[in-house]
């Protein structure tokens, strides 16, 4: 689907309800070749709005992360968790969170990890299992 100036391929609405309740990652590619999974009207790298919605990667590298100990209140009863920075395979980067990381020493940058389905609202991520524990 090719965004020719129009409105966008689908509203940030859609983009929430597919990691939420679809189970997958949405996100835009531009002709330049920028793949972001942030909706927008246009690409952030060039500022064309030839956006075409593409199907994100599930699996990725943590190039960010910080373990929240003093959550919102929505996700109190689950800290300490990891809050990651993830650089998907094929591009774009996703935030989410990792609730087995529950200290610095459980996540690493680098580490492999993937986008799976959770009981709570947000992008929630594993680590890979070819990854070591």
């Amino acid at each position: 689907m090719r965004n020719e100036g129009g409105p966008a391929p689908h509203t940030i609405d859609d983009y929430r309800r597919g990691y939420e309740e679809e189970h997958r990652l949405r996100g835009f590619r531009s002709s330049c070749g920028f793949t972001t999974a942030t909706w927008g009207l246009l690409c952030p790298s060039c500022g064309r709005r030839d956006l075409q919605e593409v199907e994100l990667s599930r699996e990725g590298r943590v190039v960010a992360f910080s373990v929240q100990n003093v959550p919102s209140d929505e996700f109190l009863n689950d800290a300490p968790y990891a809050y990651l920075v993830v650089e998907l395979a094929g591009g774009g980067r996703v935030t989410g969170w990792m609730p087995s990381a529950r200290s610095e020493s459980d996540v690493t940058i680098g580490d492999r990890v993937r986008f799976v389905e959770s009981y709570r609202n947000g992008v929630h991520f594993e680590r890979s299992p070819a990854e070591p524990a």
